[in-house]
């Protein structure tokens, strides 16, 4: 339903010129031979014409385009994806129900119940997923109708899910045109949602603040609607009455009109009065004198809000179908209310009037009786809930079942913050102990995907309260340390679920909590005794056959740990295996099992990859990457999927593949927030890659811009961010900076036991860099990184190693090391890593023919700067060959 315009029929939308050129030019440019959608913002204060403006969108824009509006409401903030519901309506109900599931497609689980179309499910939704399917969606409409315009009033009064899908979808880029058209007062724009206003401005093709009308203006405004002899005083006051105010000019206008009043400086006087009945307590005045039912009418209208249905009115109301007919006309008449199904106010300013004019006990009764009716009408919880969150707190067992009902729904479809709002409600209450313990709980999962630091105080809470029965108590403490590790709390995640192992009884409650200790202290960045950790977890895992979980879970953590440490990688594999099932993972253990988390089967596939079964690696990587995306998580789950499958390319010397993939994860992981654990890995491995492809310069820009330096995470990263930054100093000619760094990061590494040359490759890169300054020191790293790749065992290990003592070697020693590393590395997946050692075997033995291989194989992997290298190194050969040929002519 469209309210009424504010400007009546015929009068004219004045000193708006260039807006509304700046919309026409818009509407315009979805036709163009090149067609371009884009953002239109209107904002200002209450009254100065902002929905005049969108209905002048509308009307250049109809029969031309599909145009699609909807409006916030003051009283419906708190319904998630309210207005993206009502700027999708024409195209669901025209549709059956068969036919929605196909328009969906495959985003129907994700988006559908956020829509109301579906069930929700028994899972949390990811807001971001939720926000990725509606573009899709209104990507796929905008393809099949003509051209696309929505149009979004009171947007300063829109629930946040769809004001945060707004601010996302303006920022898209590609894909059909559409034109979205937005209004809002700035005034009644506060927290969260200022903030999101400002982020939809910031995308805007334009962004107006209007002002108020002029006194020329309302001149002419009053000659159009009383008549050209409208004198001069009259014009004048009339401005002087409403400041410019373009609704309660026109609202003047048509009073005036309506009481036959003479437009001339003897009537000025009678506008002062009028003028008051057109807002605040004139309005309200107005309202009363059309009796007690009616303004009861208007109250019950009121509580509802926007798009309001007569049969719910008049249920609130009390009263019978006629009269209420009665009351809707006699509001009808008084410019109060428009429409018949739904009912509308004819403007916010008086729908907020009347809201606000209800007393208070009264308008808490009535949200009472709303939410009992709403409920009754099977809308459900959800929709309940915006009425349940005004009644006053009393100490209602009912009434806060009802709030964790409306908090599970608003979880199934996406809205955490809803959610939160219904539990931090039902607190209030207060609920019984045990029931408050359990109510703290779920607001530690509710706040889980987008609040670690909010979360934590939750959980805690809930904890402390020592009425959480044992299951779930378990459950919290593994949800509050993983909270801790996302919010980069890593040691304290680690001594919380110590801790409650400690004070648990033996069994697998306990198992599972010692499993989680091992888990985060392996993660850490730095831990006090490395060496003592994993010996305990050798000792933990090594009768584990796989036979439960929890027992897959220790298997995973200690092949990864075997990994870190420089194990044989023949051993990890077979340990690797006994924590799957069938070769796969088991359930429970999978991507987005809540019980464990990603990161276990993450872990595992890592070691996987360390240990050279990258066809193993991959799938498990291409696993997550679709668990995540089936399951609608387009966060920081998403983006970590993206950084593995990167890492993959990475390793297989797919070098410009990884770069796209690693670029997208730190894309989708600035979606969630800044400088998160999940940036580290994401940031590593970008820059290593683009180090590896010889793109110097950027790797630098991307370190600087995501802050790769210290203080670093409180997590790993994979491959070590140490490490990767020394080799960004050395490839920028920074060296004593460099070997400071990775002299620092073999310390710390060797002393928690950590050998792996691939997983960090600090000893390599070090060797290098203290070749010429401190050859003995740079001869002792290489015998180490060669000794320790020789006890993993892997042929890209023993390569890479055997690559940097050739480095420190000359002559034909040096040609045989080489010679050997290109033989590994033959049988290594690593495709980088043999074009590396194959351009430097052919220029130590300065053959023509390895040096062509190898730039071949190294144009094949993306790396430039390789190729570059053997291009100028075969050119030198070529000389060189000649000029022998020449002396000996």
């Amino acid at each position: 339903m469209v309210p009424a315009s504010e400007h009546s029929v015929g009068l004219p939308l004045l000193e708006r010129e260039p807006e509304i050129a700046a919309a026409a030019h818009a509407v315009d440019g979805l036709f163009g031979a090149t067609p371009s959608g884009g953002l239109l913002v209107y904002r200002g204060a209450a009254g100065l014409g902002k929905t005049a403006l969108l209905s002048e969108v509308r009307r250049m824009a109809a029969g031309r385009c599909t145009v699609w509006s909807a409006r916030g409401g003051e009283t419906v903030t708190s319904v998630p994806f309210l207005v993206v519901r009502q700027l999708l309506q024409p195209a669901l109900t025209e549709r059956q129900p068969d036919e929605v599931r196909e328009l969906l497609g495959d985003g129907y689980d994700i988006v559908g119940p956020a829509l109301g179309v579906a069930p929700p499910g028994e899972r949390h939704a990811d807001p971001q997923g939720v926000r990725d399917g509606l573009e899709t969606l209104f990507r796929k409409l905008a393809q099949a109708l003509p051209p696309l315009v929505l149009i979004v009033d009171d947007a300063h009064w829109s629930d946040l899910e769809s004001l945060a899908w707004l601010a996302s979808f303006a920022r898209r880029t590609g894909g059909p045109p559409i034109l979205v058209v937005v209004a809002y007062r700035i005034e009644d724009a506060i927290g969260e949602c200022a903030h999101l206003l400002r982020a939809l401005g910031e995308s805007a093709r334009l962004l107006v603040t209007l002002k108020a009308l002029t006194s020329e203006a309302t001149a002419k405004l009053a000659r159009a609607s009383l008549g050209e002899h409208a004198d001069e005083p009259f014009c004048r006051e009339v401005w002087e009455v409403t400041g410019g105010n373009a609704f309660e000019t026109v609202e003047l206008l048509a009073k005036a009109r309506d009481q036959a009043l003479d437009p001339v400086g003897k009537s000025a006087d009678a506008l002062s009065a009028l003028g008051a009945a057109t807002r605040g307590t004139g309005l309200i005045a107005r309202l009363e004198e059309l009796g007690t039912t009616t303004t009861r009418f208007a109250w019950a209208a009121a509580i509802l809000g926007t798009d309001i249905s007569p049969e719910l009115v008049v249920s609130l109301a009390g009263m019978g179908p006629a009269e209420a007919a009665d009351c809707a006309e006699r509001l009808r008449l008084a410019r109060i209310l428009v429409g018949t199904d739904p009912l509308e106010f004819v403007h916010p300013l008086i729908a907020t009037a009347v809201y606000r004019a209800i007393p208070p006990a009264t308008r808490t009764a009535f949200h009472g009786r709303a939410a009992w009716l709403v409920t009754r009408s099977g809308r459900g919880a959800a929709l309940a809930a915006r009425h349940l969150l005004e009644v006053h707190p009393d100490n209602d067992a009912e009434l806060v079942e009802q709030l964790r009902e409306a908090a599970a729904e608003h979880l199934a479809v996406g809205a955490p913050d809803a959610a939160r709002r219904c539990l931090e409600r039902a607190l209030k209450e207060p609920p019984l102990p045990r029931v408050r313990a359990e109510v703290l709980y779920e607001l530690g999962c509710a706040t889980l995907l987008s609040s670690p630091a909010t979360t934590v105080g939750h959980l805690r809470a809930a904890i402390d309260t020592q009425l959480l029965d044992d299951a779930l108590r378990v459950d919290a403490v593994f949800r509050l340390s993983q909270a801790l590790t996302h919010n980069d709390q890593t040691r304290e995640a680690a001594q919380v679920v110590a801790a409650e192992a400690a004070r648990t009884a033996p069994g697998p409650a306990q198992m599972r909590l010692r499993a989680a200790h091992f888990l985060w202290e392996g993660v850490q960045d730095a831990e006090d005794d490395g060496r003592e950790r994993s010996r305990r977890l050798t000792g933990t895992a090594a009768g584990l056959s796989g036979r439960d979980n929890t027992e897959r879970v220790l298997l995973m953590l200690r092949a990864f740990d075997a990994t870190a440490r420089g194990e044989s990688a023949e051993e990890i594999v077979q340990i690797g295996e006994r924590a799957l099932v069938d070769g796969a993972l088991a359930p429970g253990t999978g991507w987005t099992g809540t019980a464990w988390g990603f990161e276990p089967p993450a872990l595992l596939a890592l070691s996987f990859a360390f240990a050279d079964q990258l066809d193993r690696a991959e799938n498990l990587f291409d696993e997550g990457m679709r668990a995540f995306e089936i399951s609608g998580w387009s966060g920081g789950h998403l983006a970590f999927a993206h950084t593995l499958v990167g890492y993959a390319h990475r390793r297989r010397g797919r070098l410009a593949d990884a770069e796209a993939y690693l670029r997208e994860s730190l894309r989708l992981a600035d979606r969630v927030g800044d400088r998160l654990p999940m940036h580290w890995n994401g940031i590593c491995m970008l820059v290593d890659t683009l180090l590896a492809r010889g793109h110097v310069e950027e790797a630098r820009e991307a370190a600087e811009r995501y802050a790769l330096a210290p203080p670093y995470a409180s997590s790993i990263a994979i491959p070590d961010a140490r490490s990767v930054r020394g080799r960004l100093l050395l490839a920028l000619g920074r060296t004593e900076e460099a070997i400071a760094e990775l002299e620092g990061t073999g310390r710390a590494l060797t002393a928690r036991g950590r050998h792996n040359g691939v997983m960090a490759p600090w000893a390599c890169d070090l060797a290098r860099a203290l070749a010429d300054v401190n050859p003995v020191r740079a001869a002792e790293l290489a015998a180490y990184a060669r000794d320790r790749a020789e006890r993993f065992g892997t042929h890209t290990a023993i390569g890479v190693a055997l690559c940097t003592s050739a480095a420190l070697t000359e002559g034909p020693a040096a040609v045989e090391l080489l010679a050997e590393a290109v033989t590994h590395l033959e049988a290594s997946p690593c495709t980088y890593e043999l074009a590396v050692a194959r351009v430097e075997y052919g220029i130590a033995a300065r053959s023509a023919p390895d040096l062509g291989r190898g730039r071949v194989l190294a144009e094949t992997c993306g790396a430039d700067g390789l190729a570059e290298r053997a291009r100028l190194a075969l050119e030198g050969t070529r000389t060189a060959g000649d000029g022998a040929g020449h002396r000996q002519d």
